[in-house]
């Protein structure tokens, strides 16, 4: 007998569409229903994780990356019993820095002004490996993601990000088993954050993706299907 199908909840990062999973999505649907969350509608991660449990199935894997992890935290905190595996990719468990929700604020202002598309320019270097900076393919994913996005989504997320709580405290709570996968080359949330967070965690596997930066499954897609078929496997 074939296993019981598993849903599997996807939640994107700040500024990125469904676009993001689009190389994984062949491999996982094997696995059961998928849903890709809605994180553009609310300001806080409290209200993003009502909003994502509301639509929801009753009990279901939950995968999310960057702002995505930090959602995927909130909904452990919230209703733990209905998330069968977790997998934090490319994320922290700490709050906002204050130098980082100053930057956040610069930046909520350039795309209030009309300047969206010098926001997606800081953020491009930092979200990509360093030698994929030039890579045009790369640059023109994440150019369109963040046009379906959109400077006003945008600047709810960044105020979800800015207020997020420290999710450290939880970390030892969390039961179920959890990939916490990283690119070696993660400027925005680094390695070493994903170590923390792995080594707080009981059942937790660490992934470390070689020459890969913050968007790992754009990156690096055929190394983070794998490790999403093993979670989902294990």
């Amino acid at each position: 007998m074939p296993p019981e199908p598993l849903p599997v909840v996807l939640i994107p990062g700040l500024l990125c569409s469904p676009r993001l999973y689009g190389e994984q999505l062949p491999e996982l649907w094997r696995f059961g229903p998928l849903f890709i969350a809605d994180h553009t509608r609310d300001d806080s991660m409290a209200g993003m994780a009502r909003r994502i449990l509301a639509a929801a199935p009753p009990r279901f894997a939950l995968a999310g990356l960057s702002m995505g992890g930090y959602a995927a935290f909130e909904i452990m905190r919230a209703s733990p019993e209905r998330v069968v595996r977790l997998a934090l990719l490319d994320t922290s468990a700490r709050a906002d820095t204050p130098e980082a929700s100053d930057r956040r604020r610069a930046q909520i202002a350039l795309a209030r002004s009309g300047r969206f598309g010098e926001v997606i320019d800081q953020l491009f270097p930092g979200w990509v490996h360093r030698a994929r900076r030039s890579d045009e393919s790369l640059r023109r994913i994440v150019q369109r993601m963040a046009e379906e996005t959109g400077p006003e989504a945008f600047t709810r997320q960044v105020t979800a990000i800015m207020t997020r709580p420290d999710s450290r405290p939880g970390l030892a709570g969390i039961r179920c088993p959890t990939l916490v996968l990283v690119g070696d080359g993660d400027e925005a949330t680094p390695p070493d954050r994903a170590a923390e967070m792995a080594n707080g965690i009981a059942a937790a596997r660490l992934v470390t993706i070689s020459e890969c930066g913050h968007l790992s499954p754009l990156e690096r897609p055929e190394h983070v299907t794998r490790a999403l078929v093993d979670w989902l496997q294990a």
